[in-house]
């Protein structure tokens, strides 16, 4: 018979998001933070939806190691609702098994029926035919393969060989911790469930990250989803299908203007006409802009920003070109017309850090906004 599971992995609830700005009449990381307690729920209507009796949760379940025990007791009775599914959740590195010991003894000790916490590098039964192999990580950060155990594992003869675990295929540390990537033909997998990896990512037919299923960052440009896998029996080749699970996209989108383009126009072509409450956009600006350009760029953002969760503007690499016709809408001559003589001056000596060349060339783009104020 064919046995299906739902993969996912790096629920990080609890997760604050101190790294977004909170408006002043906003409550978008008390949105984040509830869109992630509410993927329990969107993981178990999947799971119901495939057919699936288990979701198989590849690890960092919880964003600390010691979540508060409002957030454990919510995320625990939302797992017990979904009564027919059976959740196996796997340590991980932020809630790994010697710095969150307290919390994966409350699992065991006030877990629902339907919950498995996986603290043992041990062969487990997951259902008839099929023996789970599970890796908890039992240090944050560790210089060992979390999976190097996995050949050594024994299970049924017959028996479908699954393995969740928690790590890189690649060590960019060059630690030795990475996962070897031939990890599921010297273990005889028939499927790796990896966690870690908070983008979608296929290491073969057999060794899958689902990625994150609700995103927390600005760098894979889609919603969160988890996998439905389907196994026909040993040695088949997995059957995959991603499930949307992601309730907020977090998008990052390039802009490159040039002098005396109409910026505002530009930046609106650009953004999504659809579901902009529900969409995170970090606009990243290059090329080049004239005074009143960036004027209408800035105009532009504060217009349209507000209707997203969230939005902003990198300008770094914007460069500033200047416009004798510019300057004179800041003034003919002066006071104000030698400051900004002065300070474009400095926005373009060579001899000057680059720094310091942004910060002459941002203040004169304010005194020109300053003095443009009122204006439609």
């Amino acid at each position: 018979m064919t046995l299906r599971f739902l993969h996912s992995s790096d629920l990080h609830l609890g997760r604050t998001f101190a790294n977004i700005p909170e408006p002043p009449d906003g409550n978008i990381r008390g949105r984040l933070m509830e869109a992630r307690h509410a993927a329990i729920a969107r993981l178990a209507d999947a799971a119901r939806a495939e057919g699936a009796a288990h979701i198989l949760l590849a690890g960092d379940t919880f964003d600390t190691a010691t979540p508060s025990p409002t957030l454990i007791r919510q995320s625990l009775a939302a797992m017990g609702e979904a009564a027919e599914i059976t959740w196996w959740l796997l340590p991980g590195n932020h809630d790994n098994l010697r710095d969150a010991e307290p919390l994966w003894e409350t699992l065991r000790r006030d877990a629902p029926g339907n919950l498995r916490a996986l603290t043992e590098a041990a062969p487990v039964p997951l259902a008839p035919g099929a023996t789970l192999l599970p890796c908890p990580v039992a240090w944050r950060a560790t210089g060992s393969d979390p999976t190097a155990s996995l050949p050594a594992m024994e299970s049924p003869e017959g028996d479908l060989r699954i393995a969740l675990a928690h790590g890189g295929i690649t060590d960019f540390t060059e630690s030795g911790g990475a996962i070897a990537p031939d990890r599921e033909r010297s273990a005889r997998l028939d499927y790796l469930a990896l966690g870690d990896w908070h983008g979608r990512m296929a290491v073969s037919a057999r060794t899958q990250y689902p990625g994150t299923p609700e995103q927390d960052r600005f760098k894979h440009n889609r919603r969160g989803v988890c996998l439905s896998v389907a196994l026909d029996g040993p040695g088949a080749t997995p059957q995959l299908r991603e499930i949307e699970t992601g309730a907020f996209l977090w998008e990052e989108a390039a802009l490159t203007l040039h002098p005396r383009q109409d910026a505002g126009a530009a930046l609106e072509a650009l953004l999504p006409a659809r579901g902009r409450r529900d969409i995170l956009l970090r606009v990243v600006a290059d090329g080049w802009a004239g005074l009143s350009d960036q004027l209408a760029l800035r105009r532009a953002v504060a217009r349209l920003g507000p209707e997203f969760a969230h939005f902003e503007l990198r300008s770094d690499a914007l460069g500033t070109q200047y416009d004798a016709a510019d300057l004179d809408e800041i003034d003919h001559a002066g006071a104000l017309r030698l400051a900004a003589n002065a300070l474009q001056d400095e926005a373009e000596d060579p001899a000057r850090a680059e720094a310091e060349r942004r910060v002459a060339g941002d203040a004169l783009v304010r005194l020109y906004a300053y003095m443009r104020e009122g204006e439609p």
